[in-house]
């Protein structure tokens, strides 16, 4: 009897060990997809806004074509790099365009690999980083590092943590920020091992080297991103740095927020 009880809680055991491998396994091959849900858009696609802008393919080192488009603000005193969330593409994010140009800011908008027109698709944390470079890149040819802010919206709040660090630009602005993917994703699957992530786009370990000033800014009613990742980040910023957490703010529409729009335009102008 007692080598039966063992024997079916060995195949038990053996059952729950290679169903919890499968299940880390799924995740590892399906974490892109997860991560990144993004829209495609045709080649052809033609791109209607209200005010001027232009488009342009960037070139990557793996040969790959990024689009991004670049909307042009009256009297110009600088640009912002606009690093979007991680769905959607282009076609929605550009309608944002209006609410940073009216400060007198072009902004250029990147769509990530796998994004919009942009081809391939994302495969590594590293990729993510050199593509967003590659558009830092391309605005140093008009720009100088002082005149460029650096703007992350959830998704893109790690790689732009990123291009803070390894250049200078004038300002990094994060908008409902993660404390690290690893950490938010334990949230959401507390039994999932963090050895498995691919990506950890880790802000907490990159905020304590950026040298330019950081603005956070976060919704105190946000589903999707807690607040708290933002409070615990204020522990590795500079005593000039800001946090500001804003009420009745939820997760998306900080352009409709006129608390929001009343802090940018204090830190652009």
């Amino acid at each position: 009897m007692g080598k039966r009880i063992l024997r079916i809680t060995l195949i038990v055991g053996s059952m729950a060990v290679l169903l919890y491998s499968l299940y880390c396994y799924y995740y590892y091959r399906k974490q892109e997809h997860m991560l990144f849900r993004s829209t495609k858009l045709a080649s052809g696609y033609k791109f209607d806004f209200t005010q001027k802008f232009h488009e342009q393919f960037l070139k990557t080192g793996d040969g790959k074509l990024l689009n991004a488009l670049y909307f042009d603000a009256d009297s110009p005193k600088g640009v912002i790099l606009y690093l979007h969330g991680n769905a959607g593409s282009l076609a929605g994010w550009g309608s944002l365009s209006p609410k940073y140009t009216q400060y007198h800011y072009d902004l250029y908008m990147p769509d990530y690999r796998g994004f919009g027109k942009s081809e391939g698709n994302m495969v590594s944390e590293q990729q993510f980083y050199d593509d967003v470079q590659l558009a830092y890149n391309e605005l140093k040819k008009k720009y100088t590092e002082d005149k460029i802010v650096v703007l992350g919206y959830s998704m893109g709040t790690g790689p732009a943590t990123w291009l803070a660090v390894h250049n200078h630009p004038k300002q990094l602005i994060l908008q409902a920020p993660y404390y690290s993917i690893v950490d938010l994703m334990k949230q959401r699957t507390p039994r999932l091992p963090s050895f498995v992530l691919k990506y950890r786009l880790a802000i907490n370990e990159m905020l304590p080297h950026v040298a330019c000033p950081v603005l956070i800014l976060h919704g105190e009613d946000d589903l999707v991103i807690n607040y708290h990742a933002s409070t615990r980040l204020k522990a590795f910023l500079k005593p000039t740095d800001q946090l500001i957490l804003f009420k009745n703010q939820d997760h998306g529409a900080f352009t409709e927020n006129p608390e929001y729009l009343s802090v940018l335009k204090k830190i652009l102008e």
